[in-house]
C-alpha cells in the first residue's frame, strides 16, 4: 500500500517524559567510545561521576519518541529505513541529571521517487520539566527507502553545507569497537538493524551497522577533542548529513576546516575508504576554553 503522507502528517506523538541520571550520561559516553583509554585524563570526566561532563550529543536520546517507524498507523517499510541528516541546536548546556520532556512532530514528508524513497522530517524541543528551560531542539530526517513513489510534490536534493576544496586544517582518527552498536543501543535506540545479523542481511547489509547517531557521537568526541579542548559548553549548533553506514570496529576519521564564521567537517570510514558523514557544520560559543586546538 502506498505511503499516505497526509495521514502521517496528522499523527500526533505523545509527549515523552524522561528522567536521566549521571549513570545514563556515562553509559551514553561509553556507547560512543569515550573511556576507551581509561588513563586519558581529558575524556575521563565524561565517563566518571566525579566532576562529570555531559557529551552535548546526549541530546539525541533525550525524550526520544521511540522507534515510531514500526507503528502500523505510520505504515513504513521500517527495515529499509536510514537516517538522512541530523541537526542539534543547544539552547542551554545539559546538566548531568534532570527530568525532561518533549513532543515530537512531523514537519515534512516529500517524495524522492520510487528509487530513492520518502524523505521524512521530525522535530522536537527538549525542556526541563521543573524549570521550563529549553535545553535543545533536534531536527531529524530519515529516508524511507521502501516508500517512495507515492506522488505529490517532489523534493529537490539540497547541497547543504559545503566542504572547502582544500586540505583539512585538522584530522582526528577514532576507532570504534566491534560491540559498539550493542553498547550504544542501551541508550534507547533498539532498532534491530543494529543488533540482528538476519535483519541486517534482509536490509541489504553484510552485518549489523552502527547507528547513525552513534557515528554522530564519535564525531562529537572528535570535535570536543580537536576544537573545544573537551569543553562541552562550547558546542552550540551541529548540522550534518549521513552519507554511508559504518560497521562496528571501523575507524572514523574526522576532517575539520576552520572557516571565517563556521567550522566545517566530514567523516570517513578508513576501512571502507568512504565518506560516512558529510556537509557538516559546527557552531561554537565561548566556554571555558576559547582556542580551537589545531585549527587556529
Amino acid at each position: 500500500m502506498p505511503l499516505n503522507p497526509d495521514k502521517i502528517m496528522q499523527y500526533r506523538f505523545p509527549t515523552v517524559r524522561h528522567t536521566y541520571t549521571e549513570k545514563d550520561c556515562i553509559l551514553y559516553a561509553l556507547g560512543i567510545g569515550m573511556g576507551k583509554d581509561p588513563l586519558d585524563p581529558e575524556s575521563l570526566p565524561f565517563v566518571y561521576e566525579e566532576g562529570l561532563k555531559v557529551v552535548p550529543s546526549l541530546a539525541v536520546v533525550l525524550a526520544h519518541p521511540g522507534f515510531w517507524a514500526k507503528l502500523p498507523e505510520i505504515g513504513l517499510d521500517w527495515v529499509r529505513l536510514l537516517q538522512s541528516s541530523q541537526e542539534i541546536i543547544i539552547h542551554s548546556p545539559l546538566p548531568p541529571a534532570a527530568t525532561v520532556e518533549a513532543t515530537a512532530r512531523f514537519t515534512e514528508i516529500s517524495d524522492m521517487g520510487e528509487r530513492m524513497g520518502a524523505y521524512i522530517v521530525t522535530e522536537r524541543t527538549v525542556r526541563d520539566v521543573e524549570t521550563g528551560v529549553d535545553y535543545c531542539t533536534l531536527v531529524t530526517s530519515i529516508l524511507a527507502r521502501g516508500d517512495g513513489g507515492f506522488g505529490g510534490k517532489r523534493r529537490s536534493v539540497s547541497r547543504g553545507d559545503l566542504i572547502p576544496d582544500r586540505e583539512p586544517d585538522a584530522v582526528c582518527d577514532l576507532a570504534t569497537l566491534p560491540q559498539q552498536a550493542l553498547l550504544y543501543r542501551l541508550s534507547g535506540d533498539l532498532n534491530p538493524l543494529h543488533a540482528s545479523p538476519a535483519i541486517a542481511r534482509e536490509a541489504g547489509f553484510k552485518a549489523p551497522i552502527l547507528h547513525g547517531l552513534c557515528t554522530l557521537g564519535v564525531l562529537m568526541h572528535a570535535l570536543l577533542k580537536t576544537c573545544c579542548d573537551y569543553d562541552p559548553t562550547r558546542i552550540k549548533h551541529l548540522r550534518l548529513r549521513f552519507s554511508s553506514p559504518v560497521y562496528p570496529g571501523e575507524t572514523i576519521r574526522t576532517q575539520i576546516w576552520h572557516e571565517s564564521e563556521r567550522i566545517a567537517f566530514r567523516c570517513l570510514s578508513l576501512e571502507q575508504n568512504k565518506v560516512v558523514i558529510n556537509n557538516g557544520y559546527l557552531g561554537l560559543g565561548i566556554g571555558e576554553s576559547t582556542n580551537a586546538r589545531g585549527i587556529g
